[in-house]
This record gives structure tokens, sequence and C-alpha cells, in this order.
């Protein structure tokens, strides 16, 4: 799957690690989730398009290069928002749109309950964040909702996967970019990622 992105930096493995520890505290999952979030971010934007500026700096004139400011970051609600405010430190410019799906417990169905994007999304670079790639519910219902908006260029940008979801997600949107840290084994009997890290956003937000 062409679309699939694995990253693999030393940082992102050690904060990684730290996170899936059952042991770990809500103030360290937090900051290494920031850790893993900023690294995976520099990984997605690494083939974004760039424009010439000329400068001057304290000695010469010369041709640096800026970022076009046609990003949007759209966290899935909550999980997401744990990526996006160390994104944003990046990008500090940046609109935000949110949608917010929550899981049914008995089926793992994702049902949408709020949604507000920016304006206009076409000629925009989309990027989703979701820690969570579990059977790839949100993430197909996110993407299906961006792209009724008229987004065209979307990245997902996730942590962990489940193979599950990987694929769901590749065979509904071949041309989406997907950036993960780690693909685990597989989805439990309640379609948790195993051997993952448990439910994300509990630990995040310590409810």
């Amino acid at each position: 799957m062409k679309n699939i992105h694995v990253v693999s930096h030393p940082l992102l493995h050690h904060s990684l690690t730290i996170i899936r520890n059952k042991d770990t505290d809500t103030e360290n999952f937090r900051r290494h989730t920031a850790i893993v979030s900023q690294i995976m971010i520099m990984e997605a934007t690494r083939n974004i398009s760039l424009l010439d500026e000329e400068i001057q700096t304290p000695l010469a004139t010369m041709t640096g290069h800026k970022i076009r400011e046609n990003i949007i970051f759209v966290p899935v609600l909550r999980a997401g928002l744990s990526m996006l405010f160390p994104s944003r430190d990046f990008l500090p410019w940046a609109p935000v749109g949110f949608i917010g799906l929550k899981r049914d417990e008995q089926t793992a169905i994702a049902h949408e309950y709020y949604q507000k994007f920016p304006f206009d999304l076409k000629d925009k670079h989309i990027m989703v964040l979701d820690p969570m790639l579990a059977t790839g519910g949100s993430l197909v219902d996110t993407i299906s909702a961006l792209k009724k908006k008229g987004a065209e260029t979307i990245t997902a940008v996730c942590i962990v996967a489940a193979p599950e979801g990987v694929k769901n997600l590749s065979e509904q949107f071949p041309e989406v970019n997907v950036f993960v840290a780690a693909i685990d084994s597989h989805l439990n009997a309640d379609k948790y990622i195993y051997p993952g890290l448990g439910d994300y956003g509990d630990r995040y937000f310590n409810t």
C-alpha cells in the first residue's frame, strides 16, 4: 500500500514506548505524545510545497523559502486535540477545523456529533489528526465529510494503527497519504488495537 508511510526515528521509538507503557502517568503521557506528534507532523509535511522569498540577512540578500499558508489541521475529537497543539507550534497560522465522532462501545461504529470546518477547503492541504487508527471508520467518515465540503488534498496523521484500519482506509481512499508511527498486530475482540496503548483519550485527558 503505497499511501501508507510508517515513520521511523529513534526519538519517536523512545517516546512511543513511554506512552504505550501502562505505568506512564498522565503528565509524561502528554509530554511524550507531544514529541511523537511533532515528529509525525515533520514527516507528514516533508514534501509540501515551498515559496521562494527574497530576504535580507544582517550580511546579505538571499533567497529563502516559506511554506505556503494553505494547510488546515482537522483533529478528530477528542483524542485528536492532543496532536493539534504540538502541530500548531510549527504552523501557528494554520486554520483548524473540527469533527466530533463518538464510538459505540457495542458496535465499534463511530457516530458524528459535531462538525465545523473552515469555509473554503478547495486548494488547501488538509491534515487530519487522529492518534488511533483502529477499524478506520472514524477516518473514513472524516475524509468523506471533508470531501463533501470540497477538500481535495488530504493527509491523515496517526500514531498507532491496526492492519484492519490501514486496509480499510487504503481501499476507501487510496489517494490519501497516511502517516503512522507503528502498525500493530491486530484488533482484539473489543476492536481495540493490540498490543496498542489502551484508551488513548482516557489516558491523555485522565478520565
